[in-house]
């Protein structure tokens, strides 16, 4: 394509107007240490001072050190590269699979084909804005996917592909805590009450008494259980990988953080029965017991449990009595409710619970809390009246 040449603009370099209306300007990095040549890059624009503009503001970068030359790559094709490169040895396998999922299925689609080093703001919040309006995501499922986002930027950022992170110029949906639904202390005699010969009853118990994650408790293995201190030892959790297909694993804590739960003796002679009673089952199985993680809670021939098969269960039991909104999860927000409202501190229930924070806890369970403050003030009333006499 021929081209026709214009006076060269202020700050260097040549600008010319293309037969295809189009303004390029032309710019020098250097020369070519190979080939002696000069190395000559070229940037586009509608109107001559769009390029100008462009052109000024890159001789500058160059005279002062900081030009930085734009990637070639796709946003699609830096995100595979992330993906590859600097997220599948340093996360957890199913952190890998959702942020893998967050890139293919809403990312790439939406922002895959633009290149990199042109990506903007505007375009991410459209991104963000479609997500909410036309796929209907949650606000909370909404930042998920611009974490994803926000990191590999940040990490082209580092390696000096582009220049600045642009979700960090975008609005998020402002995402609301989901209400807890805990147990009151009729409906847990009711559910006890329930269980008692129901499949997988002592899993539901021992949640409900300790306030472990479904997947810490899935995972629970046995010499994680000190039987003479009362004590348990959480440092895994039993996870499904999210690709179609996914195979079972014992992964790290939510928190990649182990802790000890003091249980009460009660919890500790559920735990005495279900050990004889998977002897029992070990001995009907015979050849074809295999529990190779040594895990609490099996199926007949020691194999892991199924997350759904213990979840459904779960919800026919709560329909049943009358708790139809009531989840697996409600069974360990019933556990930090009751903890709280018996007299165990706040610090306490959140090295139970295994919250990184304190303040996490009680954002959570900051309704309890209130409840404790008033209980304070009535037995401070109570103590008032008495010195009063």
């Amino acid at each position: 394509m021929t081209t026709k040449a214009t006076k060269n603009a202020k700050g260097g370099g040549t600008i010319r107007k293309r037969s295809d209306g189009r303004w390029e300007a032309r710019y020098t990095l250097g020369i070519d240490p190979k080939t002696g040549k000069q190395i000559q890059k070229s940037v586009y624009g509608k109107t001559q001072k769009e390029v100008r503009q462009k052109l000024t503001a890159i001789t500058a970068e160059i005279d002062d050190g900081t030009y930085m030359e734009p990637t070639k790559d796709s946003v699609g094709e830096w995100l595979d590269t992330w993906l590859k490169t600097y997220v599948k040895y340093s996360v957890k396998s199913y952190t890998y699979d959702s942020y893998e999922s967050s890139c293919n299925v809403h990312i790439k689609p939406a922002l895959g084909r633009i290149p990199l080093a042109a990506l903007s703001a505007p375009q991410i919040q459209e991104f963000y804005n479609s997500l909410l309006t036309e796929k209907k995501l949650s606000p909370k499922t909404v930042k998920n996917i611009h974490g994803v986002l926000h990191r590999a930027l940040r990490q082209a950022v580092k390696l000096g592909m582009i220049r600045s992170n642009q979700t960090d110029i975008c609005d998020l949906p402002k995402s609301y805590r989901k209400e807890i639904h805990p147990m009151e202390q009729a409906e847990i005699t009711r559910f006890l009450k329930a269980i008692q010969d129901a499949k997988y009853g002592t899993i539901y118990q021992i949640t409900l008494f300790s306030g472990l994650r479904e997947g810490e408790v899935l995972g629970l293995t046995w010499d994680c259980i000190d039987f003479d201190h009362s004590a348990l030892y959480i440092n895994k959790q039993l996870q499904k990988t999210k690709k179609v297909g996914g195979t079972y694993c014992l992964a790290p804590t939510k928190s990649s953080r182990n802790r000890m739960v003091m249980v009460a003796p009660s919890v500790m002679a559920m735990l005495r029965k279900q050990k004889s009673q998977q002897a029992q089952m070990r001995l009907l199985a015979g050849e074809a017991w295999n529990n190779p993680w040594d895990l609490v809670f099996t199926n007949e021939f020691g194999r892991n449990l199924c997350h759904m098969t213990v979840y459904k269960k779960f919800k026919q039991i709560a329909r049943d009595i009358g708790l139809p909104e009531e989840r697996f999860h409600d069974l360990r927000h019933s556990f930090a409710v009751a903890a709280l409202e018996s007299g165990d501190d706040i610090k306490t229930v959140q090295s139970n619970l295994g919250h990184a924070t304190a303040s996490f806890t009680l954002d959570v369970y900051g309704h309890v809390s209130q409840k404790m403050r008033q209980q304070s003030a009535d037995r401070m009333e109570e103590f008032i009246q008495k010195v009063s006499i």
